[in-house]
């Protein structure tokens, strides 16, 4: 009888936390939907002192069993702390030696210390990476974009360590393939896992009620029109743009809920005063998995501001609660936005975004929830899981063939 293949995810964030990001979303529904054939184990970090650092111990995440070594206490990743996160959970990584069939690693850096390691190993490229480190806009939002060339040098070192490079950004898998002609073979795209036990929509007369619940919760009008930013408050998502182009938007009854935390809260409270939109901005913080599915089921709209992006998980969790998007050109989200299911600002100005959630807003008819719901139909957790994994086994039961148990 052959053996359970064992499956490593490497990230550092704690599964159980608040952590804020559309990586940690992704792996979270990768955990809850991988197969029991599988033993499953996360490599990442703690919260809190409240288990033993350093050592696994068997856990459940949403119903899947799986063992769990966190690294160190990294308290609140939502805010960037001065040695960046993944250097510290890169150091920890080094001169351990993690036996498993399949390492999963979402970012480059920590993979240094899974050389010599035995195993397959994947890395999954969440980021338009050309975009990310060439951008000419804040260099705040990324260590590296201080150092592109540093960066570059080091992924040319370690890329080719890798059994699989897949990216969710179709412009990066364009951008390896070419940058690195000999492993074009290992370099593909992937489909974000995107969890619809959470993100789904329901009728309209329940659209409305948690509308009015959120409008009497915020102390607004009952008929006040939602707008929901979620994600973190740093440079890459440029949150500022969204509050410049809120103060052009002159649309009645409108409120933007900002959904998030991050380096950048400071500044944005400031700016809301100084661009006079206080009554019409309500910043929520980091919020539950289970409160982000309330608030885009109650919202009109979902906006993105980012000046760079993969494929952002809110824009796969906005389509599939039925609600439309508003995106600036970043990403892949301009290819999977259908017609009916949003628009995207060609110009990454107030004025330009404005425009764009003006023309949603005014004509809802024209964008469905049936044109979202699919659009988002490829992405479901499930179906992407399964196909994930069922290749994983395949791999398994050819190379373990002749293994007797």
């Amino acid at each position: 009888m052959m053996r359970r293949p064992v499956w490593t995810i490497f990230y550092q964030f704690d599964p159980w936390g608040t952590s804020i990001g559309g990586i940690q979303t992704a792996i979270r529904a990768c955990i809850r939907y991988a197969p029991e054939v599988f033993d499953l184990r996360f490599v990442g970090t703690a919260s809190d002192r409240s288990h033993p650092i350093g050592q696994w111990r068997n856990d459940e995440l949403d119903g899947r069993k799986l063992r769990f070594l966190p690294l160190f206490v990294s308290g609140n990743d939502n805010v960037r702390a001065k040695i960046p996160t993944t250097l510290t959970y890169t150091a920890a990584l080094l001169g351990k030696r993690i036996e498993s069939d399949f390492h999963h690693f979402h970012r480059l850096e920590p993979a240094l210390a899974a050389r010599g390691w035995s195993g397959e190993k994947t890395y999954f490229v969440h980021n338009d990476v050309r975009a990310q480190m060439l951008t000419s806009a804040r260099k705040d939002a990324l260590l590296w974009q201080r150092f592109p060339s540093g960066y570059f040098a080091l992924e040319q070192r370690i890329l080719g360590n890798f059994d699989q490079v897949l990216s969710c950004n179709s412009q990066s898998t364009a951008f390896y393939q070419e940058r690195y002609p000999r492993l074009a073979d290992r370099i593909h795209n992937f489909r974000l896992m995107l969890d619809t036990s959470l993100y789904y929509p329901v009728t309209p007369a329940a659209v409305e009620l948690e509308r009015q619940k959120l409008a009497n919760q915020l102390g607004l009008d009952p008929d006040t029109r939602f707008l929901l930013f979620a994600g973190r408050l740093h440079a890459q998502k440029d949150p500022l743009l969204l509050l410049r182009a809120l103060r052009e938007l002159d649309e009645p009854g409108v409120h933007l809920l900002m959904a998030g935390a991050g380096e950048l809260e400071n500044e944005i409270r400031q700016a809301i005063v100084q661009l006079k939109v206080t009554a019409k901005v309500s910043l929520l913080g980091a919020v539950s998995r289970e409160r982000m599915a309330v608030l885009h089921r109650a919202c009109t709209l979902v906006v993105l501001s980012s000046v760079y992006e993969g494929l952002p998980l809110v824009v796969l969790e906005a389509l599939s609660s039925g609600k439309p998007v508003v995106s600036t050109d970043s990403g892949d989200t301009p290819r999977i936005l259908a017609s009916g299911s949003g628009l995207i600002s060609q110009d990454r100005t107030p004025v330009a975004l404005a425009k764009a959630m003006r023309t949603v807003l005014q004509n809802p008819n024209a964008f469905s929830a049936e044109c979202c719901l699919e659009a988002a139909k490829p992405y479901q957790a499930r179906t992407v899981v399964g196909a994930m994994a069922d290749a994983m086994l395949e791999r398994f039961e050819v190379s373990h063939a002749f293994d007797v148990a």
